[in-house]
């Protein structure tokens, strides 16, 4: 779920300087202490459903923000074979490396997804949108443009719903983030998840954008 965030605009009436440094040292922190209430300790089950459909195993795939990636985990024993993660925290990357040992199917990186070079046929996200200070989410549109290959998907699971506390998590709706993606992408699937994990019932949307 990590990331890397030096923004000071402003959001709305809430000034990113009063969201904790999103920094690297901040995530890290939070799977030392183990206080990472967003890991659901099993894969999304909308992404489990969405991966279960997938024949192509061969399709280039990244997960940013990856955490402890039981997304990433799921696609290698469901036979896929060009798996990225990425992670800004050096703890989940050495877990996930001692995991998956030398498996030349995943490619495991402590890097940061704003800077990250590469080509991707689809992008799984879980829990890393949320976790952006929301001054970042334009560039986040962005980047996703430039690392999917023209037809390329992002597909996974956001927030419809605001928070009562300053995130993260952070909170959103249809109507906003559709004015991120309009440009560049066509939805195949935009709406209300109806298999999401229990403690996340009627709070997500499940998105299948495709790349214009």
């Amino acid at each position: 779920m990590a990331l890397n965030n030096t923004s000071k605009k402003r959001v709305g009436d809430v000034s990113s300087t009063q969201i904790p440094q999103l920094d690297q040292s901040f995530w890290n922190s939070q799977y030392l202490a183990q206080t990472t209430g967003w890991d659901l300790g099993v894969v999304s089950p909308p992404l489990k459903f969405y991966i279960d459909q997938l024949t192509d195993k061969d399709l280039r795939i990244l997960i940013p923000g990856c955490g402890n990636s039981y997304e990433a985990a799921y696609l290698l024993e469901k036979g896929f074979n060009q798996v990225t993660v990425i992670d800004i925290a050096p703890e989940p990357v050495a877990k996930l490396r001692k995991q998956f040992g030398s498996d030349s199917r995943i490619r495991i990186l402590e890097a940061d997804f704003f800077t990250h070079q590469g080509e991707y046929d689809l992008v799984l996200e879980q829990t890393f949108f949320c976790a952006l200070d929301p001054v970042l989410r334009p560039a986040y549109a962005k980047r996703m443009k430039e690392l999917l290959v023209t037809g390329g998907r992002l597909v996974g699971v956001l927030f419809n719903r605001e928070f009562d506390k300053q995130g993260p998590p952070f909170g959103g709706s249809a109507q906003e983030y559709n004015g991120l993606f309009e440009a560049d992408f066509r939805v195949h699937t935009f709406e209300i998840c109806y298999n999401s994990f229990s403690k996340r019932a009627d709070t997500e949307l499940f998105i299948n954008l495709r790349k214009k």
